[in-house]
């Protein structure tokens, strides 16, 4: 019988706070593995686990196995993700051309992600942006554990 996957579950992991870190989900079990820098590091020169702290010890082995097992699926990140696609998609799908142009405006040049926060927040839309973002992570996730042929709720 096959694992069904937690759809929240797999979105949460999708949305790591360091652009460097990644998830990894354990086809067979369900299990999701987050991998930071400093685990990849260990892992990579193989470090002695009785060096490291307790929890990076019980961390470890895991860590190796979503790394080195076949088992193990990396889920979409940042990079797959595209969080600047999604805001200009959500700018153009604006209903007053006032609010396209001005976040449109905003998502162009440096500290785009901060002047578009600020877009959201005097237009008062904060939170269709962060629903439209969350319906967009899932509808990603979906994606990916249809093309991989993975149960989900």
């Amino acid at each position: 019988m096959a694992v069904v996957v937690s759809l929240k579950d797999v979105v949460e992991a999708m949305e790591l706070p360091n652009g460097e870190w990644a998830s990894y989900l354990n086809r067979d079990t369900g299990e999701i593995v987050t991998v930071t820098d400093e685990d990849r590091r260990a892992v990579d020169e193989n470090e002695d686990l009785d060096s490291l702290p307790d929890w990076q010890q019980e961390n470890l082995p895991k860590v190796r196995e979503a790394l080195e097992s076949d088992r193990f699926l990396e889920l979409p990140t940042s990079f797959d993700i595209h969080e600047w696609s999604l805001m200009e998609r959500f700018s153009r799908d604006r209903a007053t051309a006032i609010e396209r142009q001005e976040l449109l405006d905003s998502i162009h040049g440096a500290g785009a992600f901060r002047s578009f926060r600020g877009g959201i927040r005097r237009l008062r839309i904060e939170d269709e942006w962060y629903a439209f973002r969350d319906s967009s992570l899932e509808q990603i996730a979906r994606d990916w554990l249809e093309a991989h042929g993975i149960p989900y709720r």
